[in-house]
């Protein structure tokens, strides 16, 4: 699935085989200056100088789809910050207003809930928790320009649910009773404080997340704030496809939806066009121990009502500043993520 790639095709002879053999042999890392681990070499498009994929800054888990181009060529540009304007962070996320009185009292009704809730805590299982919005609505703004900015630089529109596209899986095919051993159901209780996390989304009251932009990790995302054990942070959301389409696809940012017992009939889900702050959630490289203790998240795949949905959900308490990551296998174990930091 994970291929080298190669210059661009030129008009060859039988006589030519035999030089384009010893060519690619010569072919090393711009960065350290070694040919080994020929399979993770990609050969830039322009200048035809090769990079590992774990030796870009930030690291490639995987050949980019059409052509490429290494830093020098790429020209890149400064990263343009999506401008820090209510009226157009609010456009950009069709964020709808309630009255203030409507406000204040969904807030209101949400506090009696989770008195309620902490109430019988220690009787029943533990429940999922919704995330706590900062009160300062200038640095939601600040959260919301944040993920705006990464979603305008790759080139994504925002949705916040699954979206299901003609040419790809109809909404009819994403039924959680074809899934292979059964699937967890989220129980009503979770429902709603699922469904609230939506709603609060909705109203511009955004999870205290910030997408920051690292060198070597690219856009990634971290707390703006204290977050507790099993929040709910967000919806793993894109385009809806059946796996049996993306099989050579060669995104890093698919997710398996339903893994069925009849494979043509999986899913995933496509962030690439369509999606929101989870396509930035980086993955640990559960190889290393380190790795491995970064992780403080967990992605889990429900039946809510009939239908299949992932969340991401915190797996322990969360300090403020602190990067989210969690494990890409967490299912399957196909990732390639030894190289990552």
């Amino acid at each position: 699935m994970h291929k080298r790639r190669t210059l661009a095709p030129k008009p060859t002879t039988s006589q030519d085989f035999a030089s384009d053999d010893d060519e690619y042999d010569d072919v090393s890392c711009q960065k350290c200056a070694s040919g080994d681990s020929p399979a993770e070499l990609l050969l830039c498009d322009k200048c035809d100088r090769g990079y590992h994929l774990f030796c870009l800054s930030p690291i490639l888990a995987s050949v980019p789809k059409g052509s490429w181009f290494c830093p020098t060529c790429s020209n890149h540009k400064k990263l343009k910050s999506f401008p820090l304007v209510q009226t157009k962070i609010v456009d950009f996320f069709r964020i709808q207003r309630p009255a203030d009185s409507q406000t204040d009292l969904m807030l209101e009704n949400r506090k009696k809930r989770r008195r309620a809730g902490s109430l019988v805590l220690s009787r029943k299982r533990r429940k999922l928790l919704p995330f706590n919005p900062i009160a300062d609505p200038a640095r939601r703004l600040e959260q919301m320009a944040s993920l705006a900015t990464a979603l305008t630089a790759t080139g994504t529109d925002y949705s916040n649910e699954l979206t299901y596209m003609r040419g790809m899986a109809p909404r009819s095919a994403n039924c959680a009773s074809l899934e292979h051993g059964g699937m967890q159901v989220l129980p009503k209780e979770d429902v709603e404080t699922l469904n609230l996390c939506r709603s609060m989304m909705g109203r511009g009251e955004w999870p205290p997340l910030m997408v920051v932009f690292d060198p070597r990790e690219g856009f990634t995302v971290e707390a703006d704030r204290f977050i507790k054990d099993l929040t709910i942070i967000t919806e793993y959301t894109g385009d809806v496809d059946y796996l049996r389409n993306r099989e050579h696809d060669e995104g890093d940012s698919m997710m398996t939806l339903l893994s069925a017992t009849s494979p043509s009939k999986s899913l995933v889900i496509c962030p690439d066009k369509r999606g929101n702050i989870a396509r930035f959630i980086n993955g640990i490289n559960n190889h290393t121990s380190d790795g491995r203790k970064k992780q403080n998240l967990k992605c889990v795949r429900f039946n809510v009502n009939g239908e299949c949905r992932v969340l991401l959900i915190a797996n322990r308490d969360i300090s403020k500043g602190e990067r989210l990551y969690y494990d890409y296998n967490g299912y399957e174990h196909e990732y390639p993520t030894k190289h990552f930091v």
